[in-house]
């Protein structure tokens, strides 16, 4: 079992990355909220990865962190209806502690909003999940961490909590602007600032 992935990060996109290993290159599916926190092209990144083996494929996941990934296997072996894809999208959708925070509240409300997620399976997220959501662990370890494994990349983390929590402040909903101010990230930038995060994401 793949278990985590490190090297060369060559190509990435808000849902895909390659990574280069000794001149091998492993795709590799990542949610938004992982792409967000990729160092820049030609950086050595880290992903904590699953490999979903099919009669007639394999494709690999990966994510910023343990807890995101785990997390993604408790909602692919424990909901019905949640495939790897649908998944990705909901934790595109929504950070980790976005999704563990409706869950505990049941709130089916802001897990609906998720594409393709309905009411009935909202609610299912919540009744199988809200009772293993401690064997996540703990979301510490981020893609852009070095070779080294000592020196972690800028990944923007501090900017886009203040961004959402300004926006927060102005009165909107933490579910609806969590994935703007995620988007207006990845538009603007590693540089920008929680300023600049913040009317992008109001835009």
């Amino acid at each position: 079992m793949i278990t985590s992935i490190q090297g060369t990060l060559t190509e990435a996109t808000p849902l895909h990355a390659t990574i280069e290993i000794n001149g091998l290159g492993y795709g590799v599916n990542i949610p938004l909220t992982t792409a967000e926190k990729l160092p820049a092209t030609g950086s050595q990144a880290k992903l904590h990865t699953i490999v979903i083996h099919r009669e007639d494929s394999q494709t690999m996941y990966g994510f910023s962190s343990t807890a995101e990934r785990d997390f993604f296997q408790l909602m692919i072996d424990h909901v019905s209806g949640i495939g790897p894809k649908s998944a990705l999208t909901i934790m595109s959708k929504l950070s980790l502690s976005s999704l563990e925070s409706a869950i505990r509240m049941s709130d089916i409300a802001t897990l609906s909003k998720c594409p393709g997620i309905g009411k009935k399976t909202a609610e299912r997220l919540v009744i199988e999940l809200r009772g293993k959501l401690g064997a996540t662990g703990t979301p510490d370890i981020t893609a852009g961490t070095s070779a080294d494994g000592k020196s972690p990349a800028p990944a923007g983390d501090t900017r886009i909590r203040d961004a959402v929590l300004a926006l927060v402040a102005l009165g909107y909903k933490p579910a609806d602007v969590d994935a703007s101010v995620r988007r207006a990230s990845l538009a603007l930038g590693p540089k920008a600032t929680t300023e600049q995060l913040v009317k992008k994401a109001l835009g």
